[in-house]
């Protein structure tokens, strides 16, 4: 395993985390097989962005981001909020309360490493040291959810397409 660094983002990471954003996303798209859909794979993007700046802007109170770095290069990143408003629609608001864990994003490079566990396990340190016991997670790509399914079980709700 190698040594990473868990920490919260600053506004000097912006650039960097942006870039993280496309490389991770543009990868899973063309695993997914789905690499042809250029407008979700934008709107996917500028999604996580817009999540970015709001923790930046709210200092961690509507989103909270964690980032790895190895040495100085960032690697991955993890990110809770509210949950969806379409998870909530799915799941007839039976989950609203509940905070939604995502942007799980490893580099393609440093992927089965331990990254994404170091940081699902420091967001989870995190989430109980704030009294947040329940969270859920959502993602429609299927590694994925091949990961949280091993990890995890199974989903207790199961969104198709």
């Amino acid at each position: 395993m190698i040594k990473v660094e868990i920490r919260r983002p600053r506004m000097e990471d912006i650039k960097e985390l942006y870039s993280l954003f496309r490389i991770v996303i543009k990868d899973t798209f063309i695993e997914e097989g789905i690499g042809e859909k250029l407008l979700d794979l934008n709107n996917e993007i500028e999604g996580k962005e817009r999540y970015l700046e709001s923790d930046l802007e709210s200092d961690g109170e509507k989103r909270y981001f964690l980032i790895a770095l190895y040495g100085n290069k960032m690697i991955g990143s993890i990110e809770y909020g509210p949950a969806s408003n379409l998870i909530c629609k799915m799941t007839n608001n039976n989950i609203k309360e509940l905070v939604e864990v995502g942007t799980v994003f490893v580099h393609p490079d440093y992927q089965r490493m331990g990254v994404g566990n170091l940081l699902l396990n420091k967001m989870y340190s995190t989430l109980k040291s704030k009294g947040i016991e329940e969270f859920c997670l959502a993602s429609g790509y299927k590694m994925a959810q091949k990961i949280w399914k091993k990890k995890f079980g199974e989903p207790d709700y199961l969104l198709e397409d």
